[in-house]
């Protein structure tokens, strides 16, 4: 991943191959923002009318590339927008973090193949420079893996394209400054594993069974002090887990539960975070329709954000318990899969009519969610690509909340909003749970067509311990970029609803969610 520094050096002695500056949108045409003050002077104050020149206005996204002044050590100024400019207003605390974490994520993805680049934007406080440096490391993600060439050492080309920004130095950053080293490291943790997220929901199916997917989680948690522990198939027929195995049985590769644990001495609150991991999903029985299988490697990004979270918490040292569960399964059609009309008996004991075997994910999650709630954690939060009915209703790029106590989905809607992850608070109706009566069992796996992704959370509900906190995080639109890259976000995983997690966790060590 690329390397994140601090200098309090001026722009133009700076030996990088860009220096990156922030222009804003203003009332009357581009603004030079904040942190590129030396830059402008050495365009005798005149920087904002060249960009203007060359059609630059500052709207968000937008990159300008220009040769650098006489006299710099840098040949190339990469100008990225930040949007509106920030008002006047007392209450103005000058750019959002999110802005600025676009904009750098922009301007690291368009740095592809460059050693190092100097980015001076504007630096007022740690929280900003916690926000460019994700910005930086989440932008220049790459993968390449499969490439020719592709993962070998930092900084070397695979041959059907470059090597990620190598180096990225953050002027106004303090090195020596208490807070700003802590947003460096929050950063490079946070992102470190939002991207090791990325990477596998990025893999193909065959290389990540979940065997293998436990083998990776095992091997993490040994590195983190995390406790972990895997339940293979023989041990979850033992434990009676009916909705993995039932979703599992009909791939030669058997599902595993995996729990991981993390705890901190000092800990007063316990969170349980439960993921849905389908490594890849056919629809079973109930088969997709070609055009909708190429993708649904990405079934298995709420256990992979899960996973993250627990890991980043850890690295971080939270005061809080946090408890991973990674609900792991592959469903394929074939003699011993689960079949339309087949009951399954969970984990809690109850039983489940199948009505459609691509109504999978909220099957094994019922069994995790269960097993979670053993434990009686202060809360559960659940994650998972579960419902096109939830892209249908907010579409590509925001994930629904649902919960079973309204402050605890605000808390989650809040704590998504302030980390720049889009989410939407979605009710329960409980009319809709009407739909999931079955003659044969004590409840079906599909209800109403519409709503089918409150459906699915009234469903998952039923699982969750009597008194337990519970949400629900439906991520099926942004979890994986079918489209163009956009400011941080690649195209293919992206590790959404990651930092809402790790989010959560911190604010529960500090206490805020009471």
């Amino acid at each position: 991943m690329t390397a994140l520094t601090l200098s309090t050096a001026a722009a133009p002695g700076l030996r990088a191959d860009a220096i990156v500056i922030g222009v804003a949108k203003g009332a009357e045409g581009p603004v030079v923002a904040p942190g590129a003050e030396a830059v402008d002077k050495a365009y005798d104050g005149k920087l904002a009318a060249v960009l203007e020149t060359l059609g630059a206005s500052g709207a968000e996204g937008e990159l300008t590339k220009l040769p650098a002044p006489a006299g710099f050590k840098a040949p190339l100024v990469v100008a990225v927008g930040l949007g509106a400019e920030p008002g006047t207003k007392d209450e103005d605390t000058g750019y959002a973090a999110e802005a600025l974490r676009r904009a750098a994520g922009v301007a690291a993805r368009a740095l592809t193949g460059s050693r190092k680049a100097a980015f001076a934007l504007p630096v007022d406080s740690p929280g900003a420079v916690e926000a460019i440096g994700e910005g930086v490391l989440l932008g220049a993600y790459s993968f390449d893996t499969y490439k020719e060439n592709g993962g070998q050492a930092k900084g070397t080309r695979a041959k059907n394209g470059k090597a990620p920004l190598a180096e990225a130095t953050l002027l106004g950053g303090k090195p020596r400054d208490a807070a700003h080293k802590g947003a460096v490291a929050r950063a490079v943790a946070v992102s470190e594993e939002l991207n090791r997220a990325r990477d596998l929901i990025n893999m193909p199916p065959n290389d990540l069974t979940p065997a293998i997917f436990a083998g990776i989680a095992q091997a993490a948690a040994k590195e983190h002090g995390i406790k972990v522990q895997v339940l293979d198939d023989k041990a979850l027929t033992r434990g009676g887990y009916g909705g993995i195995l039932g979703v599992g049985g009909g791939s030669a590769a058997t599902p595993r539960l995996v729990k991981l644990t993390y705890t901190h001495p000092k800990a007063e609150k316990h969170l349980a975070y439960v993921g849905k991991g389908i490594t890849y999903d056919s629809g079973g029985i109930s088969l997709k329709p070609a055009g909708h299988n190429e993708t649904m490697k990405c079934d298995m990004s709420g256990a992979a954000a899960v996973f993250a979270a627990v890991v980043a918490a850890a690295r971080l040292g939270l005061e809080v318990n946090v408890t991973g569960w990674l609900a792991l399964a592959e469903n394929m059609p074939s003699g011993s899969a689960v079949r339309p009309g087949d009951v399954l008996r969970m984990y809690s004991g109850k039983t489940v009519e199948v009505l459609n075997t691509d109504a999978e994910g909220r099957l094994v999650l019922a069994d995790a969610l269960w097993a979670a709630s053993l434990e009686s954690p202060d809360a559960i939060v659940d994650v998972a690509t579960l419902t096109g009915a939830m892209m249908l209703a907010l579409g590509s790029r925001t994930f629904g909340v649902m919960a079973n106590d309204d402050a605890f989905r605000t808390a989650l809607h809040e704590a998504a909003d302030e980390v720049g992850e889009p989410a939407w608070p979605m009710p329960l109706p409980e009319h809709l749970r009407k739909g999931m009566e079955s003659s044969v069992a004590d409840i079906a796996n599909m209800g109403e067509r519409m709503g089918g992704g409150l459906v699915a959370g009234l469903f998952l509900r039923e699982f969750v311990g009597e008194g337990i906190t519970w949400a629900h995080l439906d991520i099926a639109g942004p979890a994986f970029n079918e489209g163009g890259p956009f400011g941080y976000t690649p195209k293919g995983g992206t590790g959404s609803a990651v930092r809402t997690l790790v989010r959560l966790a911190e604010l529960t060590a500090a206490g805020d969610l009471g």
